[in-house]
């Protein structure tokens, strides 16, 4: 049998070799005598091998696995790619480690491997000619190596045991790895502990080290190492987002959690509040715990059930990596109780052209082609100017199409760098430029695919990109940069524009053929100051939908007031309004807004209006004086001390509460904490002032 035939090689080995040797093929000779008796069941007690090779042997034993196998199977290319994909933080965190196992094992006839959580090989580094010969055992990517398919090994064993192994040569259960010696490492989560990967090292018997064990766990340990410092880099982001949306939900519970469903923030009123709604006991609220919810991304290994309105993406560079649950605040606020949600203007959810606020002809007609051009598998182009809702329109196509079901993928293509455009795009693979993710990653065409990729800015796209996406168009066939492997894709595409893009034809900067391809159909947006009767309409709906969100009462606007909006040009169109409205929710004290506290820039742009025709439902009243202009006469204030005095005054304004003077500045909270600290403002100083 071929268990004999290595024996035999072994001994005529030991004829030419020295004592030391000698020594070591005696010890390899015993163990293959040893799995002999212990495959064919004529012996089972007392066998002179380790523990731990001889509890793996009886495990693959009860598996059925093959001894006389003389290779691990292999997964195909498709599932490696997702693994790689559902893996990549592991991937990352590992990238500097096989980038140094490549030069330090260069020679040495070893290779370090990567696997996941189930012992397939996600990434390989070292020895070229022993990575070559390694393939011949399906020792490379993509290779199962957990022990109900490829035995006992370095890989399976130390995933089985959950402890570091190292398997010699003839303590492989199948023959056909026998010529092999490894060593391997379990990779441990660094917020729960449990195993995520492991490290291997392999060689040929002949030159395989029993310091590699040593070595395979102090890299296993950098890996653990980086791991722990991306995920706490992450979890910071995860929480960064999580406290600026938090000002959206005022009164309710929140509980955020990342990828993997575990704990990273829990409002106070969370616990309560979902014990009440869900009516059963939970685990403390500890960071790190791992909820057991039903429901988060279609999952059902839980066992209390979330509703999926309570759920909210937490989005980092334009991927999912975390979750927000927002937790009623009470049973009258819950959905089921017959109260509507509160919107939220990111919320994909919203796809439905009856979410588009007017009445006027205009926008009534735009409407009307929107929904006839929804249904057909067309490109659109989108054209309006700054502020109209473009991305209004583009989600209700999108919800009203044959793959409103698929994803919905926004992008601005004036958002990053014009170098890094492109990668954003159609993605990457692993080395295609320097500072690239080792793991490579997906671009937004394949996150679009089966749904639609709505394309902001497309005249920021430049000229030497425009034929790799007039061909994603035409053949639905892209290929990564740094890779010759075509991958399709179905996407329809949505792109705007607030450009004229004949004229950036005209002028060369756009390719003509690209432009008849994106605008096979097109839809302009009318701006505010086309859209007559709408104004109104408008400030009735943010000053109901923001109040809410901000847990305050609607606010008045005098007939003063009303009339100077109504009769402003709105350059900002229905972003504009959108925030002179939540300025004056969040800085009205009287509960009634007149003239002088809306914007300076606004009236100045009236022509300083103080009284109109326009009558409104609502007693005037005196609001709240908003801080006097510079004097005439003054000599001007350079930029540093104008942003520095209107942060002050906001911050005066809202009573000292940062998230309202982000809102009212329009910046994040993060971004308000570090101009704070840039321009020496103390919050406590600028309240008592």
């Amino acid at each position: 049998m071929l268990a004999n035939e290595q024996v035999g090689i072994g001994r005529l080995a030991v004829a030419s070799s020295g004592p030391a040797f000698h020594a070591l093929v005696d010890g390899e000779t015993a163990t293959m005598k040893a799995w002999e008796d212990f495959v064919s069941g004529s012996r089972r007690e007392n066998l002179p091998v380790r523990d731990v090779v001889i509890r793996s042997w009886a495990r693959c034993q009860s598996f059925l696995v093959d001894a006389r196998a003389d290779a691990a199977p292999v997964v195909g290319s498709d599932l490696v790619e997702a693994l790689r994909r559902d893996n990549r933080d592991l991937l990352q965190a590992a990238a500097t480690t096989l980038a140094e196992a490549a030069n330090l094992l260069a020679g040495t006839r070893t290779v370090m491997l990567i696997t996941d959580a189930n012992g397939v090989v996600l990434e390989a580094a070292g020895d070229r000619a022993t990575m070559n010969a390694a393939r011949d055992i399906s020792l490379a990517c993509g290779g199962q190596w957990g022990e109900t398919c490829a035995g006992t090994n370095g890989i399976g064993t130390a995933l089985a045991s959950k402890q570091p192994v190292l398997v010699q040569s003839a303590e492989h259960y199948c023959a056909g790895i026998k010529g092999w010696s490894c060593a391997g490492a379990p990779i441990h989560d660094p917020v729960d502990g449990s195993v995520v990967g492991l490290l291997d090292i392999s060689g040929l018997k002949q030159s395989f080290s029993g310091q590699a064990l040593a070595l395979a766990v102090v890299a296993a340990r950098q890996v653990e190492w980086n791991l722990a410092r991306q995920t706490e880099a992450e979890h910071v982001r995860l929480l960064e987002a999580c406290l600026e949306d938090s000002q959206k939900y005022a009164g309710e519970g929140l509980i955020a959690l990342d990828a993997r469903g575990r704990l990273l923030f829990a409002s106070r009123k969370a616990a309560t509040l979902l014990k009440a709604s869900l009516g059963s006991e939970l685990p403390p609220l500890n960071r790190g715990t791992k909820l057991p919810l039903v429901g988060l991304d279609g999952g059902t290994g839980g066992r209390l059930p979330v509703p999926s309105d309570w759920v909210r993406p937490l989005m980092l560079d334009g991927e999912r990596r975390g979750t927000l649950l927002v937790i009623p605040g009470s049973a009258s606020s819950r959905p089921s109780a017959g109260r509507r949600a509160v919107p939220d203007e990111s919320d994909h959810s919203r796809c439905r052209f009856a979410d588009i606020v007017g009445a006027s002809d205009s926008l009534r007609a735009v409407i009307g082609q929107g929904e006839r051009l929804a249904p057909l598998p067309v490109p659109i182009l989108i054209e309006g100017e700054t502020g109209v809702g473009k991305e209004l329109f583009a989600r209700a196509i999108h919800g009203h199409s044959a793959v409103a079901g698929g994803p919905f993928v926004p992008f601005n293509c004036g958002a990053v760098s014009r170098e890094m455009l492109g990668s954003e795009l159609f993605g990457y693979v692993r080395g295609a430029f320097t500072g690239a993710a080792a793991e490579g990653r997906i671009g937004r065409f394949e996150l679009a695919d089966g749904g639609t990729l709505c394309l902001d800015e497309i005249g920021e796209l430049p000229l030497d990109l425009q034929p790799y996406l007039l061909r994603v168009l035409e053949e639905g066939v892209l290929y990564r940069i740094g890779d010759n492997v075509p991958r399709r894709v179905s996407v329809r595409l949505l792109a705007m524009t607030n450009r004229n893009l004949r004229q950036e034809v005209a002028a060369g900067r756009f390719r003509r053929d690209l432009y008849h391809r994106l605008a096979v159909t097109a839809l302009r947006v009318p701006p505010l100051r086309e859209r007559h009767g709408d104004v109104p309409r408008l400030i009735s709906h943010f000053n109901g939908v923001l109040a809410e969100r901000h847990g305050r009462a609607p606010v008045c606007f005098t007939a003063a007031a009303l009339d100077l909006l109504q009769g402003h040009d709105w350059p900002g169109n229905v972003r504009e309004l959108r925030n002179v409205v939540e300025r004056a929710i969040l800085l009205s004290t009287g509960g009634t807004v007149d003239v002088r506290d809306l914007p300076d820039e606004l009236r100045d742009a009236c022509g300083g209006v103080e009284a109109g025709g326009w009558p409104s439902p609502y007693p005037a009243v005196a609001g709240p004086a908003m801080p006097n202009p510079a004097p005439a006469g003054a000599a001007p204030m350079s930029l540093t001390v104008t942003e520095q005095r209107t942060i002050e005054d906001v911050i005066a304004a809202t009573g000292g509460n940062l998230s309202d003077a982000a809102a009212v500045l329009g910046i994040s909270r993060s971004t308000l904490y570090r101009k704070l600290s840039q321009h020496g403002i103390q919050r406590g100083a600028v309240r008592r002032g």
